[in-house]
């Protein structure tokens, strides 16, 4: 265990109180989780903070946070929340969201209308990087499938959210992945691949129960599905390029360049449009970026104040193997992001005591990335007021409650998260290997 001249203090964490009563207290009396905007949030907690940090000026404070957001990590995974969303805008204004979900279904067979509800949605989540936006694409195809089959809406938008969700786990241009990445300080790549055999077994036993269920439905497009195979490459690109471990900045930067290009020579973007829809992008990434800094900077505070040390006492007292600092980690993310019900910001506030977790007990930084952006997303699926069901319900006349039944890929992704722990482990060359 790493000694620390910190003393251990409860009262430090008192700022992330303050935010989780004011965040869930608004979201209680209002019936609307959203009411108050995180921003709005961590600005009071910040706040406290300040007010709460003893013996130091207030130029003193600047610097302490002003060292805590100036971060590499942070810095990095802030350029690079700016960076995707340059690429959101710029690919799904050459219609390369349209084209890629018409591409799917005029693939998959009609007989397995729902499970390619299912598989579209992996594609779609995991090229995008957004579970909201999938969810946006394809609840319409979900209601118009529900409605020409015997299958209930909530099956069709079960599968719906269940592939959003496996993209926003492994997506290479998620901020749940940017942020669990940067915050361990590994590669996308390497976190890539452990996360996806950990989450495969998920996704196989999605589509088996999926088939069984709605195996014998029968769904026919009367519409014509048009698309452009140029549309779909940016997105192709941007994945294989990833996976093959080019510096993200280039990879995005190139996909965002080529979905211009290619927007252009197709006619569905206009010149006038491209600065436009490339800032419209960005600008959908502004509140993840603020919020990523202002986390940071309260971070900064709770850390000096004392906060992190009590956190990490608490934890050593009650933890004394690798599995235990395994299943420490996954109760801290699981626990954030249902107070707060959002994964990225989850993994922000969570990554740093998980990194020491990871450091005092051995645990690799691929292996910890993976951890808190699988049960982030686990939680993220399932908590029925969080944004993915809330606007699934909202698209679909549903609740929350209707869906939840359905969500197979979270509750597979949890057990094979869980799984991946209990799992016995190899010794190589003198080190742990985790499964």
């Amino acid at each position: 265990m790493k000694e620390t001249c910190v003393k251990p203090s409860g009262l430090a964490l008192l700022p992330i109180l303050v935010f989780l009563v004011l965040f869930i207290g608004t979201g209680v009396i209002t019936n609307d989780f959203y009411a108050m905007p995180a921003v709005v949030g961590f600005l009071i907690a910040l706040g406290v903070a300040f007010f709460q940090t003893k013996g130091k000026t207030f130029n003193e404070k600047i610097t302490i946070v002003a060292k805590g957001v100036g971060d590499d990590n942070i810095i990095t995974m802030c350029l690079i929340f700016l960076a995707a969303g340059a690429f959101s805008g710029a690919v799904s204004a050459a219609g390369g969201v349209d084209s890629t979900v018409n591409l799917g279904l005029s693939l998959l067979p009609p007989q397995i209308a729902v499970i390619g509800l299912f598989v579209i949605g992996c594609f779609i989540s995991i090229s995008m990087g957004t579970s909201m936006g999938t969810i946006a694409a394809l609840a319409p195809i979900a209601a118009g499938i529900s409605e020409k089959t015997d299958f209930s809406m909530a099956i069709c938008i079960g599968a719906v959210v269940s592939g959003a969700m496996f993209g926003d786990n492994l997506s290479m241009i998620s901020d749940t992945t940017i942020a669990a990445v940067k915050t361990q300080g590994c590669e996308m790549r390497d976190k890539f691949k452990r996360n996806f055999f950990i989450v495969l077994p998920a996704a196989i036993a999605t589509v088996i129960v999926l088939f069984f269920i709605t195996g014998g439905g029968d769904f026919e497009i009367a519409e014509g599905l048009s698309y452009n195979l140029l549309q779909v490459i940016p997105y192709i690109l941007v994945l294989v390029a990833a996976l093959v471990g080019i510096n993200v900045f280039v990879v995005l930067i190139t996909g965002t360049v080529l979905s211009v290009l290619v927007g252009l020579c197709t006619g569905s973007l206009a010149p006038s449009a491209i600065f436009s829809s490339i800032g419209e992008g960005v600008t959908g990434m502004y509140d993840i970026t603020v919020i990523s800094m202002l986390v940071a900077c309260i971070s900064a505070l709770v850390k000096e104040n004392g906060g992190f040390a009590f956190i990490l006492e608490k934890i050593h007292n009650r933890i004394h193997t690798y599995k235990g600092a395994e299943f420490g980690i996954t109760a801290l993310i699981s626990l954030v992001d249902i107070a707060t019900a959002n994964n990225t910001i989850a993994i922000v506030i969570s990554g740093p005591i998980a990194k020491e977790i990871s450091e005092d007990y051995g645990i690799e930084s691929t292996r910890s990335a993976s951890l808190l952006d699988i049960f982030a997303s686990v939680f993220q699926g399932i908590i029925p007021y969080g944004a993915q069901l809330l606007s699934a319900a909202s698209l679909t006349g549903l609740t929350s409650f209707d869906i939840m039944p359905y969500l197979f890929y979270p509750y597979f992704m949890g057990v094979c998260g869980i799984i991946s722990i209990l799992l016995p482990r190899k010794k190589k060359n003198g080190q742990m290997n985790v499964i």
